[in-house]
């Protein structure tokens, strides 16, 4: 059976951060039992130019770091966007330690380290899902008509 944990934030946050991470396992990785997920709710610095971090610890062990310095919207879609890269982790899609030195793996392919943020293929992948998996969550969880979650 997976394991979640989700600390910080407030308990209405945590719920919620709790749902969207089974919601999303359940839609990208319906098979997976083994991943065990801590989702940290915290002040990023803003100097860091990102609402959230996923880090693999080990192949089915991840830490998501999501800020708490956006509302729950964003919070959520950030979740989502995170959990499209647990999925290419797990599933062994992406490979982000640089290898001959200039090269990360995506799907078996090279690319370039330097290839711009919004030219990686994993990117695009979690950039493109974030927004309609929040949609789907909030329309199956009866959230869809709340006001926090339109734009």
């Amino acid at each position: 059976m997976n394991y979640i944990e989700v600390t910080g934030g407030t308990k209405s946050q945590q719920e919620k951060v709790h749902s969207m991470v089974e919601y999303c396992i359940n839609k990208l990785m319906p098979r997976m039992r083994t991943l065990e997920i801590e989702v940290k709710i915290k002040n990023i610095e803003k100097k860091e130019d990102a609402d959230g971090y996923c880090l693999r610890n080990t192949p089915r062990d991840f830490e998501l770091e999501i800020s708490n310095n956006q509302g729950l919207r964003k919070m959520l879609e950030t979740v989502a966007h995170e959990m499209v890269h647990v999925k290419q982790y797990a599933r062994n899609e992406m490979n982000d330690w640089v290898h001959d030195e200039k090269y990360y793996k995506w799907k078996g392919t090279s690319v370039p380290e330097k290839t711009n943020y919004w030219d990686l293929p994993w990117e695009i992948e979690a950039n493109g899902m974030e927004i309609g998996l929040f949609v789907r969550w909030a329309q199956d969880n009866g959230y869809a008509k709340k006001a926090w979650t339109q734009i």
